[in-house]
């Protein structure tokens, strides 16, 4: 028996996917790819901005210290030989300290570091952190700094220049 067509439905088409298609999926990925490619730059910008930050700190730092140490021997705080220059013989010398010589207590010493810095364009973290740093010595010219029997001025090793076009060593 046959249906009247009132009573007949209609055949319902299969409902649509609610996905994304094909051509959606590339124009995001693409969009997505851009805006990474503005980014990464930005990124590293800031790394090495990080990086020249924490270099001017540790050489301010250290220049600190020396330039304290030098006080001290000028004015008579430690002994120092009439042939030397008054400047430490090695950085580690300012964290281990020296003996007070104006202290009429024995054993009484000046401390300039509590440790030295790391070089943080230094890749090796096995290497001590005074070995990480390049050293001049107050006899050496300044625009070939070469180590000596005291320590004068320490500079980066590093071969890089800097984002105001300087080389790190020059800082």
């Amino acid at each position: 028996m046959k249906r009247p067509a009132s009573l007949c439905r209609p055949k319902a088409t299969p409902p649509r996917g609610r996905g994304f298609t094909l051509v959606e999926l590339v124009i995001t990925v693409a969009i997505i790819a851009l805006l990474a490619t503005a980014v990464v730059p930005s990124a590293q910008l800031a790394f090495q901005r990080e990086k020249e930050g924490e270099l001017r700190t540790a050489l301010r730092t250290i220049r600190t210290a020396i330039d304290a140490y030098k006080h001290a021997s000028d004015t008579g705080h430690i002994k120092k030989l009439a042939d030397k220059s008054g400047y430490p013989p090695d950085l580690q010398t300012l964290v281990d300290g020296v003996d007070d010589a104006s202290s009429p207590k024995e054993g009484v010493k000046i401390y300039f570091l509590r440790s030295v810095p790391r070089d943080p364009f230094w890749t090796d973290p096995t290497t001590p952190a005074a070995d990480t740093w390049g050293l001049r010595s107050y006899a050496s010219p300044p625009d070939d700094p070469q180590p000596g029997d005291d320590v004068f001025d320490v500079h980066t090793r590093s071969a890089k220049t800097g984002l105001n076009g300087i080389p790190y060593r020059d800082w």
